[in-house]
């Protein structure tokens, strides 16, 4: 069993950033997959970014694509969601989440969550 804590979400102005982290309780943190989601009301949850294990391999939706960096610290179990030039439309629960097995970005393919953290971005 994995346990993953967000933190470091908030409300930011337009423009702004923030960095999200996502601290794991597991002593086998490099055998998984990581990933962030995000899910605003009314609305599937969707993928942000994700890491491979150990090579740092990475993936993000294009709506992130060169604002946000996705990150990892095998040596302390934490993932880290680095978000710049934010805008209103990523102000959304965010969600760490950790899977064995691939590099993917259903949410079905991830075994364990957190339980969310806000961003809210104002314009």
């Amino acid at each position: 069993q994995v346990q993953l804590v967000e933190s470091g979400g908030g409300l930011v102005q337009a423009g702004g950033s923030l960095r999200l982290s996502c601290a794991a309780s597991t002593r086998t943190w490099s055998t998984y997959y990581m990933a962030w989601f995000r899910q605003v009301p009314g609305k599937e949850r969707e993928f942000v970014a994700a890491i491979s294990r150990s090579i740092g391999r990475t993936d993000y939706a294009d709506s992130v694509k060169g604002r946000f960096t996705i990150s990892r610290d095998n040596a302390n179990p934490t993932v880290y969601l680095q978000m710049n030039t934010l805008k209103p439309e990523d102000t959304a629960v965010y969600y760490c989440a950790a899977d064995r097995t691939r590099l993917g970005r259903s949410q079905l393919e991830y075994d364990y969550w957190g339980q969310g953290i806000q961003v809210t971005v104002s314009s």
